[in-house]
């Protein structure tokens, strides 16, 4: 082994020294989540190359060296791999970082998914599962009701895009084929009128200047749109003009808002939101349920692909009419009300008040009486029920359990909460595979077997994938 890695070091060394600007021509054999193309020297050594598909053959520039491997730039493509799109996705550069895979066939991309959760679940030793075909809503473009822009100047102008991956460089892309095509159009008016209003711009080295980010939101079913201006401090010149400037031109406004975050973090929304104009918050409209949704609160970014992943949850589910169904890391309350006609009971658990508000008053929009919604913290999970069990005074007895935590997943001592509390059936909706597979692991182990994994591309063109896994209690 020793002398296979100083073999490979001394071959990377070489190839970084050689003076025809370190070109090679390599075959490209895999795709990796991150949206880079895989090839190997003729030394074995893997380099990664952004831009590229499996089944290219190219030509790159060796750009930087790693103990392992290296990284190449795209030079040239002499063969196109069949799996490459005719024409470029989109206008953004590339090294914005959000559409990994923008080069291939969207067939191709969910077979690469629907690989990657196959092949998470067999690492963490499932490999008896069943597994089925990803499920999608084929639309691949203008699919987010959410975005948040940060903001920069470019050439004396206010200009807005994206992070760079991995770095908080700024890429300048005010179109972007995934965003509904008004919130360019929106994002425009708000740089033009800082650049004209000599409105400063946040610089993260110095900690000076006013403006972070610009945060849109809408909703798909009704049209209706929440703008709010992330600054470093708590007003904007002339901002009562821009308000009314802006929602005359744009009507689907409905809400103005200034978020304040003066701190040095790379969390986007501080803890204090005032309204300028309008109303704080959107409503929409999914699975027949009308939600009002906040600045803050969690809601999924693709609403139709969102459809289908509640109904998958619901199917999997196996609900009852005698059932209590607990909903945990429940946001708005989107999926517990969606299911709530087809069960006894709700209960929905949000660690976030704003998010807890607003699910309260989207049962009661909705006129669905048996759903109720308390603040807790899935981390804390022995005391995760005190708020329900305490307005009932006794404890509650859940059937089946829906979990739909962040990217980090769960902690061990929720499974434990789950398994004293002797819930049967528990569906696991995950944005994270990795975390999910590690997680039913803890599950197996507390005497639950997986019934079904079902992934679902809640994010095209993207490297992430969520999937709804079905687990039912085998053994006390």
């Amino acid at each position: 082994m020793i002398k296979l890695l100083v073999y490979a070091l001394k071959t990377i060394r070489n190839i970084m020294s050689d003076n025809n600007n370190n070109i090679i021509e390599l075959e490209i054999t895999d795709l990796n989540n991150l949206g880079c193309g895989v090839g190997h020297t003729a030394e074995g050594i893997v380099v990664f190359v952004n831009g590229t598909v499996a089944g290219d053959t190219v030509k790159v520039a060796i750009i930087k060296k790693n103990k392992t491997y290296l990284v190449g730039k795209l030079l040239e493509i002499t063969k196109r791999s069949v799996d490459r799109t005719e024409e470029d996705f989109c206008s953004a550069p590339q090294s914005c970082g959000g559409c990994v895979y923008r080069n291939i066939t969207y067939e191709k991309e969910k077979s690469l998914k629907e690989e990657y959760v196959k092949t998470v679940f067999h690492k963490a030793g499932f490999s008896d599962i069943p597994i089925f075909p990803i499920v999608s809503t084929d639309k691949i473009t203008h699919y987010r009701n959410k975005a948040q822009y940060p903001v920069c100047i470019q050439k004396g102008k206010v200009s807005a895009g994206f992070f760079a991956v991995k770095s908080h460089n700024i890429v300048v892309a005010e179109d972007c084929l995934l965003q509904p095509v008004i919130f360019s159009h929106i994002l425009k008016y708000v740089c033009d009128y800082a650049t004209e209003n000599d409105l400063s711009v946040y610089d993260e080295k110095t900690g000076r200047g006013l403006l972070r980010h610009v945060y849109l939101r809408d909703g798909k079913e009704t049209g209706e749109i929440l703008l709010c201006l992330v600054m470093n401090g708590d007003k904007m010149p002339n901002q009562e003009n821009f308000c009314n400037d802006l929602c005359k031109k744009f009507p689907q406004i409905v809400g103005v808002l200034l978020n304040i975050n003066r701190r040095d973090t790379n969390l986007i929304l501080g803890k204090e939101t005032l309204l300028l104009y309008g109303r704080d918050y959107i409503e929409d409209i999914l699975c027949g349920v009308r939600l009002r949704i906040s600045s803050g609160s969690f809601y999924q970014v693709n609403h139709d692909a969102a459809e289908l992943l509640y109904r998958k949850a619901a199917e999997v589910a196996e609900l009852k009419p005698t059932d209590t169904l607990l909903d945990l890391y429940c946001g708005t309350g989107s999926i517990g009300l969606s299911m709530a006609n087809k069960v006894k009971e709700v209960i929905g658990i949000e660690i976030v008040p704003e998010a807890v508000n607003c699910a309260r008053e989207n049962a009661r929009l909705n006129n669905i009486k048996n759903a109720r919604f308390y603040c807790g913290d899935a981390i804390k999970a022995e005391n995760l029920m005190h708020g329900a069990e305490e307005e009932r005074s006794g404890k509650l007895k859940a059937d089946v359990v829906i979990i739909d935590p962040p990217r980090k997943g769960i902690d061990k001592e929720l499974v434990d909460f789950i398994v004293k509390k002797e819930i049967e059936r528990v569906v696991y909706v995950s944005c994270n595979p990795d975390t999910l597979a590690r997680d039913a692991v803890y599950f197996k182990d507390a005497g639950y077997k997986i019934k079904s994994v079902t992934p679902v591309d809640m994010f095209p063109r993207t490297g992430h994938v969520e999937t709804v896994v079905m687990m039912s209690r085998v053994k006390e």
